[in-house]
């Protein structure tokens, strides 16, 4: 067991399976670039036994577009970032995307800068990403971050699909917990070489040439652009795939969706992050009084599982609450909201696995600029 903070646990697994970190230093995420700088300049190893390269760019944008080349050459590459950093870094996080190039973005989320500038929590950055293609997962605790991270990062390699792992600024991220520490053994049994190996195969090579990047014109554009959906697809099985895995080797189970709550719960609360913790403690709470209520913690956002999702509610739930940790002025609803509402209506359409009757949904906000949230 270590004492630590969020920070510490997301630079540690980068760390240690990576080879390549681009870093650019923006709060609250600042933290994890300076430990992994650190940790190479003492001469610490990841888990194949080479020092990681870390490299400090003159930008955020810099920092994406050294990961974007450093993957394309087949080097297993990370960056940390938040806000408005995570913005500069969307224009190559599309390219990086649509390649379906495998990396994993440590990202503290932070709220950005509209009416007034707010260096603290919430998921406004993370929700601007959601057209990139890149995967979203969240942690809600420092053992989750430390854990997800790997977990990601198998996920990642596996699938072809770069993802964003992501936990609350100034919440998670400097939180200090004592949490269990995953040992290389543990990585480098989430991490076997044939997926470093199919990296490896796909870099950009004279020797080996393959060609990607191109133009192409409305005669073929839309018909590649499709291509990838099959990939995307087969995302949120890998990604069950790895937590199962994870949790036969190390004993922590975790899922797409995870209920907490009464089993006959008839209220029900879905959410995502730091906000899932507080969540949990107060269905606990409310439930030993006899109160039918529980809770759904989002980990894989992006894709969304919408099967998974819909069979993960009690088949006796009347009412949903869908709580998002950021505003999208002008739309018909924040972004989880929406897809609830979206799960829901296909699940009744095409006969998945649902509730029993139409539960009415409605959504809200909370903890922007990291207010207090009590649920």
């Amino acid at each position: 067991m270590v004492t630590i903070d969020g920070n510490t646990a997301a630079s540690y697994i980068a760390h240690a399976t990576n080879e390549v970190i681009a870093i650019y230093p923006i709060t609250p995420s600042s933290d994890m670039g300076e430990k992994a700088d650190a940790m190479s300049a003492a001469g610490k190893k990841n888990i194949w036994g080479s020092i990681p390269v870390v490299v400090e760019m003159q930008s955020e944008a810099g920092a994406c577009g050294a990961v974007h080349g450093a993957v394309t050459t087949g080097a297993l590459t990370t960056t940390f970032t938040a806000s408005q950093g995570l913005l500069l870094m969307i224009p190559n996080m599309l390219k990086t995307a649509g390649e379906l190039t495998p990396t994993v973005f440590h990202v503290t989320a932070r709220a950005l800068a509209t009416h007034a500038l707010s260096i603290f929590g919430d998921h406004s950055d993370v929700m601007a990403t959601r057209s990139t293609g890149f995967g979203l997962m969240a942690s809600g605790s420092v053992q989750e971050v430390m854990d997800l991270a790997l977990i990601t990062q198998a996920a990642s390699l596996s699938s072809r699909i770069p993802f964003v792992h992501f936990f609350d600024g100034f919440r998670t991220s400097h939180e200090i917990q004592k949490v269990e520490q995953l040992a290389f053994d543990d990585m480098l049994a989430m991490l076997p070489q044939n997926l470093v190996d199919q990296q490896r195969l796909r870099a950009l090579s004279p020797e080996n040439p393959t060609i990607k990047g191109t133009s192409q014109n409305p005669d073929v554009f839309f018909q590649s652009r499709e291509t990838i959906n099959k990939f995307y697809d087969a995302t949120p099985g890998i990604v069950q795939e790895q937590m199962n895995k994870f949790a036969g080797i190390v004993g922590r189970q975790y899922k797409l969706f995870d209920y907490y709550g009464h089993p006959e719960a008839e209220q029900v609360v879905v959410i995502m992050g730091t906000g899932a913790e507080v969540a949990h403690e107060s269905v606990d709470e409310l439930t030993k009084r006899g109160e039918k209520v529980g809770l759904i913690k989002v980990r894989l956002y992006r894709p969304f599982a919408t099967k998974a999702f819909t069979a993960t509610l009690p088949k006796t739930v009347k009412r949903i609450a869908v709580m998002d940790r950021t505003k999208e002025p002008g739309a018909g609803g924040e972004p989880m909201y929406l897809d609830v509402q979206s799960a829901l209506e296909e699940a009744y359409n095409y006969g998945w696995d649902r509730p029993n009757a139409r539960p009415m949904v409605v959504g809200g906000r909370y903890g922007l600029g990291s207010s207090e949230f009590s649920p």
